[in-house]
């Protein structure tokens, strides 16, 4: 026995070269420990960095003003001056003839604002609803303007938030807990039924974001009393929220397997949530963010719960259609390349289609 061993090993005998010590590695557990060890390390300051970055110092870029054309008293036209240079030239005026053409135009929220002379003073609406930050900070600049040119303002706040919401946080959160819980239930479905067949997994999809959402609205409405939803509405937002989230995870792991997670959170959480507009509404996001987060699913979520909660009857298809839009093209991708899927019945370890083959008759005597 030491002979032939020795002999073996004779023949094997000559240090391993650097890419045989490579292709071992690879081979080993090693490997993807490692990896994710990177990985993990990143996506934590890659976190930390995008939140910090979208969110710390929110700085006005571009923020939508209706202007309501009356007598042009000299300390109106000072007014909307002062405000122009207090925030940097970030106010976009739009002149309307009277308060109610404007006031449709915050409704429709296309203007953040509304400013206007009355007698030796003006006036500043504002709508909470349309963004708490932006509405804090077009008050507090109002003022100092007001007080440096030595005039009155009034301000008013004709769309405010709920009060068990006095933040305007609740719609964010409860759009942050679809996003991450859809692809966890999907990242679950791949894990602990696995042998799920293609169809049979965007089925069992529909049906955790349906119960998920419904579970989310009920706790912040009729458990928690934080908003008033639009009960039905605001389900359906969040099941097409879940669903779209766990469906965007299918797709990355039907071409990328298992390290599906690495795209699905890039683009779900590094990216879209910060963009999103519902911790910082976007005219306070770096630009870039402002643009892109209305396209990407966590911010769809956010306006179209925005919308239904705040602005009945002035509802936008838009959101939806970004949803649908990555929903579609997630359950496409999944379905065309299905045989590459990590998943299904055809594709179960050998002993455990051995063993589920093997089963007894439970009819048999």
């Amino acid at each position: 026995m030491t002979s032939g061993s020795g002999g073996e090993h004779g023949a094997h005998g000559r240090p391993p070269t650097r890419r045989e010590s490579w292709e071992t590695f690879k081979k080993s557990p090693y490997f993807p420990a490692v990896v994710l060890v990177l990985i993990v390390s990143a996506a934590a300051g890659l976190f930390a960095g995008s939140y910090t970055y979208a969110m710390a110092d929110p700085t006005p870029h571009r923020i939508p003003a209706a202007v309501v054309e009356g007598p042009r008293t000299s300390h109106a036209a000072a007014f909307v001056k002062g405000m122009e240079e207090a925030l940097d030239a970030s106010l976009e005026l739009h002149r309307y003839p009277d308060g109610a053409q404007a006031r449709e135009a915050l409704n429709e929220q296309r203007v953040f604002v509304i400013l206007r002379s009355a007698g030796e003073g003006v006036v500043m609406q504002v709508a909470g609803a349309s963004g708490a930050s932006v509405a804090q900070l077009l008050g507090e600049t109002g003022v100092k303007v007001a007080r440096a040119l030595d005039i009155r303002i009034t301000v008013t706040d004709v769309k405010p938030l709920g009060k068990g919401d006095p933040r305007g946080l609740a719609l964010f959160y409860i759009s942050l807990a679809a996003v991450i819980i859809g692809f966890l239930g999907a990242i679950q479905l791949s894990v602990h039924a696995r042998a799920l067949l293609p169809l049979e997994r965007i089925l069992f999809t529909v049906a955790y974001a349906l119960l998920g959402g419904f579970a989310i609205a009920a706790v912040v409405d009729w458990g928690l009393g934080a908003l008033d939803l639009p009960f039905v509405q605001s389900w359906m937002i969040l099941a097409f929220t879940m669903f779209t989230s766990g469906m965007v995870f299918t797709m990355f792991n039907t071409l990328m397997g298992r390290w599906a997670m690495i795209p699905t959170w890039g683009v779900m959480v590094l990216l879209g949530n910060p963009s999103s507009g519902g911790a910082v509404s976007w005219p306070l996001l770096p630009s870039v963010l402002g643009h892109i987060g209305r396209w990407l699913p966590p911010g769809a979520s956010v306006n179209a719960q925005h919308t239904a909660v705040y602005y009945q009857g002035h509802q936008y298809v838009f959101p939806y259609l970004v949803l649908a839009a990555w929903a579609l093209v997630s359950c496409t991708v999944f379905w065309v390349w299905r045989h590459r899927h990590p998943g299904g019945r055809d594709r179960m370890p050998g002993h455990a289609a051995a063993a589920s083959r093997a089963e007894p008759d439970p009819t048999a005597p």
